[in-house]
């Protein structure tokens, strides 16, 4: 989350979200050693971040491409939770222990911004955000194959590139949606080839 929520402050939201979006592919691709797959999605992420341009923010790839990484590694880890240990009890282990590692990267920076509307802002944000999509994909994974799993993510990247436009008026070019379809076509065609 934190690396994604970097991204976002450099990139506009659907390309940011499409780039992060290559974690959960890489792992369908891994999966499934079909070639076709990498290939689109690269091609849409050569189209999202339009390095011919000149003016790509590539710390802000970096970021995105790390969040990748961290999503890869969540949905595998997370799938191997979810069958080893039964309700959420998972999860009570692994926020606890992500505030503690996430805390010595934000709190100096926000730590002096601190009100008790933030701090209760804060709270509430801290269970919407990490815990209730946590906990409903957890769930997920327990009851979907990782293709359908995966399946469902892929549309995270359109979704994003709307709540962009809407919400932010980031309004994407021709490059962007274009690769926005090619990243989500790669994950819903590596998904439906990969098995648990």
């Amino acid at each position: 989350m934190l690396l994604f929520m970097s991204a976002v402050t450099r990139l506009p939201l659907g390309t940011a979200s499409a780039l992060e979006f290559l974690g959960p592919l890489g792992v369908a691709v891994f999966r499934g050693r079909r070639l076709l797959w990498p290939l689109l999605a690269g091609a849409g992420v050569l189209l999202l971040t339009s390095p011919w341009r000149g003016d790509v923010d590539l710390l802000g790839v970096a970021y995105a491409l790390g969040a990748a990484v961290c999503w890869a590694a969540y949905i595998l880890l997370t799938q191997r939770v979810g069958d080893e240990v039964s309700g959420i009890r998972g999860l009570a282990i692994s926020m606890p222990v992500a505030g503690l590692v996430a805390t010595p990267v934000a709190a100096p920076s926000a730590i002096t911004l601190l009100t008790p509307e933030i701090v209760l802002v804060g709270l509430c944000v801290a269970v919407l955000v990490p815990v209730v999509p946590f906990v409903l994909e957890l769930l997920a994974l327990r009851r979907l194959t990782t293709a359908a799993f995966g399946t469902l993510m892929s549309l995270e990247p359109a979704i994003a590139v709307a709540v962009g436009f809407v919400l932010l008026h980031q309004a994407p070019g021709w490059a962007a949606l274009a690769g926005i379809a090619l990243v989500v076509t790669a994950g819903i065609g590596a998904e439906r080839t990969g098995a648990r």
